[in-house]
């Protein structure tokens, strides 16, 4: 079997298991949000937290609960780092330096994960477990809590009332995620990967060295890294390492894991809001770009430019051979479209045109199908400006889902939209005017450009993955990384939310002839392209400098 054909068949094995997942995953977390009960240990969380679940909350109250939380999960990851060379289970590792705790903190809290250290060097099993672990699940509920707030938002009317945040994340970790990632644990622990607490082991003898390996609970962190779209890996390899990542069929279901709760949550809002044909034509948006990412990602890939890669039958520098160019390529396209920012290759090695295209996946707002409640409300603000761009086309004004997409709605839209970019190009811009960062970078020309715009995109939009080509653990990247991934997280969350409020405070719109259908094709192909063209818009010039120049020069 040729690598084209293997990289074509996983991907339909891959869509055939996303489909079954679908209707049963969505239907399951629209109950879980929708319900009044409470489990027993949901009632003991909400206790020790101080909170009543069943206080309806505005969205002002609710982005208190969200920015709180987030706040607490900062201190309290950051304490934990610079406290490690006093607890126990450290593994002899020293406290984490102040600017890089920071940014971890801060990476693991906004469901980044970006990593400037090397985590079998500088993490001990608390951190790990404790910190670390913990993050990736609430991290990702908070997510989900967000996205079900804006849900309500269109599906209710004439009350601000989005629901209660503290409800919704604990749900979400106890009913949700938890579950699956204990099911997916036990297949990766079934297929080779690593789960214990063992120390650091000298292995075998190299060129007259030894190499040592600590072990871990690699496989409970790699299933929720994954289904929690988080990303952030045991061991600095991520999800190349043989640790995390034993066989092709573990590859293959970790991409699964990283789709499946994004793509599912199109059925919960459609089940939600009261039409499931609204939300197969979000489904069918994100999986039309997913698609044709995926395509484009492995024709570069297996194009043949100059001998060696002729040869070698594509580009397999920076690839795994136990996953070949075809699996690493739609690892590549669903990390970067995804919010996990998980690697199982190099970006930084791809072709020009490949770096260019996990780039760009981020540079869409991730929402394709994005991160776990992150991709679905950003689809959701851009289903708004696609209707408002209709609107202006007939003259109309323009409403989604019976509400009225108004002055106010499209402000805070749009501002949404402008968040992300402008901490991107900005943060870029002053980088490269400096001396300093600079020296960070390994390559130059087009490329070291590449390795602080991939930079600065991953952090900003909370996805985490890195170039590999840039050395981000000096003070200056760490901190502003740090930065941009806060402001990259919990600004936008204040749009949507606020939009959420204004949408749940209207009343209904009655369906007319004039009326946008938006469960139609029709309105897939609109949205496919104002989302395309407005990213276009906003980051063509920077990756005609990059990537863009990089590929045309290959």
């Amino acid at each position: 079997m040729g690598p084209v054909l293997a990289g074509v068949l996983q991907l339909l094995a891959l869509v055939v298991a996303l489909g079954l997942a679908h209707r049963p995953l969505g239907d399951h977390m629209a109950r879980v949000y929708s319900s009044d009960r409470h489990w027993r240990v949901e009632k003991w969380i909400y206790r020790a937290v101080g909170a009543d679940p069943g206080t309806q909350m505005r969205w002002p109250a609710y982005l208190r609960g969200v920015l709180a939380f987030s706040a607490v999960g900062v201190l309290f990851l950051y304490l934990l780092q610079r406290l490690q060379g006093v607890l126990p289970g450290s593994l002899g590792f020293s406290a984490i330096d102040p600017d890089q705790a920071f940014n971890t903190a801060a990476s693991f809290v906004t469901n980044t994960n970006w990593q400037s250290y090397y985590g079998e060097q500088s993490m001990g099993h608390v951190v790990q477990t404790a910190g670390l672990a913990v993050q990736n699940f609430v991290s990702a509920a908070v997510g989900i809590a967000v996205a079900v707030a804006l849900v309500r938002g269109f599906a209710r009317s004439r009350t601000g009332e989005l629901g209660n945040f503290w409800a919704d994340m604990v749900r979400g970790v106890t009913r949700v995620l938890l579950p699956g990632a204990f099911l997916a644990a036990i297949v990766l622990v079934a297929c080779g990967a690593l789960q214990n607490f063992s120390g650091i082991h000298e292995v075998g003898q190299f060129l007259g060295g030894s190499q040592q390996w600590n072990g871990g609970a690699v496989a409970s962190q790699e299933a929720i890294k994954e289904l929690g779209t988080n990303g952030g890996g045991y061991f600095n390899a991520n999800s190349a390492h043989p640790f995390e990542n034993p066989t092709p069929f573990t590859n293959l279901f970790e991409i699964f894991l990283m789709l499946v709760v994004p793509f599912s949550l199109t059925r919960t809002f459609g089940v939600m809001v009261g039409s499931v044909k609204q939300g197969y034509a979000i489904l069918a948006t994100m999986a039309t770009i997913w698609l044709g990412f995926t395509a484009l990602m492995m024709w570069t890939e297996f194009a043949h430019h100059g001998p060696a890669l002729d040869l070698a039958g594509g580009a397999y520098e920076g690839k795994e051979v136990r996953f070949g160019v075809g699996s690493s390529s739609i690892f590549a396209v669903s990390t970067t479209l995804t919010s996990t920012g998980a690697v199982d290759s190099f970006h930084s090695s791809f072709t020009g045109l490949g770096g260019g295209i996990t780039m760009l996946g981020m540079m869409l707002g991730e929402i394709a199908p994005g991160g776990t409640g992150s991709g679905l409300y950003g689809m959701l603000i851009m289903a708004v400006i696609a209707v408002f761009i209709a609107g202006l086309m007939v003259g109309r004004t323009p409403e989604y889902l019976g509400k009225k997409i108004g002055t106010r709605e499209i402000k805070l839209a749009a501002c949404y939209l402008l968040v992300t970019p402008a901490l991107v190009l900005v943060l870029t811009s002053v980088a490269l005017a400096l001396p300093t960062p600079a020296h960070s970078m390994t390559n130059s020309g087009a490329h070291g450009f590449s390795e602080i715009l991939y930079a600065y995109t991953s952090g900003a939009n909370n996805n985490g993955s890195a170039f590999a080509g840039l050395n981000a653990n000096t003070e200056w990247f760490n901190t502003t990384i740090g930065l941009a991934m806060l402001f990259g997280r919990f600004l936008p969350m204040v749009f949507v939310l606020a939009l959420a409020g204004s949408l749940a405070e209207q009343n209904p719109i009655p369906v007319t002839a004039g009326t946008l259908r938006t469960e139609k094709p029709l309105f897939t192909g609109l949205l496919v392209g104002a989302i395309l063209i407005i990213t276009g818009l906003t980051y063509f010039p920077a990756l005609a400098l990059g990537p863009l120049a990089e590929g045309l020069a290959s």
